[in-house]
């Protein structure tokens, strides 16, 4: 069975030595360096997502971020391809849970962020795992900013949130998942029903 985390994490790394350290990514003010370190700490200094959820604390977690940042890049990449087994992001128990979206998204924001790129065409089960992941955001989303929807990727059962349905939002499984992780802008998806309420999902700030 296809790890597919870690086969997004391996062609992501790829994709970060050919593109250099300063590349851009789809992610506001981020070199694909800054990108690179994100993703080691997030696995190696738990201590450093606090900020996340105690405001005071960011500057913290961005200091962490910053020093890894700083690493050789080679390096920086290495530590990318081989998390600890220790990692509670990444041990080998949750590893296809926790990171088959999160390295797809990434792999994407490096992809996305140049010229001429496409929707990959991406393997049924890892759409399944992607699928899945989206009913729980967009439904966290959806919520927050008091939309009802019908959510439709293709080859799967629509999901409905809330009573009708003020707009239907429609594509694949993996640009769903751009979609509501707040890439709306990069994301090939349709979203039909109240024109304002359209535009405000796709100007919201989705994921986290």
């Amino acid at each position: 069975m296809t790890n597919y985390a870690r086969r997004e994490r391996e062609q992501l790394a790829d994709l970060l030595l050919s593109t250099g350290p300063d590349a851009p990514t789809l992610c506001t003010g981020w070199t694909t360096r800054d990108l690179a370190a994100h993703i080691v700490v997030r696995e190696r200094r738990p201590d450093s997502a606090a900020g996340l959820v105690i405001p005071p604390l960011r500057e913290y977690g961005e200091k962490i971020r910053l020093s890894r940042a700083a690493l050789d890049y080679a390096e920086l990449i290495d530590q990318l391809r081989k998390p600890p087994v220790w990692s509670p992001v990444s041990n080998p128990l949750v590893d296809p849970l926790a990171n088959t979206m999160e390295f797809f998204i990434h792999h994407e924001d490096v992809r996305r962020a140049g010229t001429g790129w496409e929707p990959r065409t991406l393997d049924l089960p890892e759409q399944v795992a992607l699928w899945r992941a989206v009913k729980l955001t967009s439904r966290a989303a959806l919520r927050r900013l008091k939309i009802s929807a019908e959510i439709t990727a293709t080859g799967f059962e629509p999901l409905r949130t809330g009573a009708e349905p003020q707009v239907r939002i429609s594509g694949d499984a993996g640009e769903l998942a751009m979609f509501f992780s707040g890439r709306q802008r990069a994301a090939r998806v349709t979203v039909d029903g109240d024109p304002a309420l359209a535009e405000r999902l796709r100007k919201a700030r989705l994921g986290v």
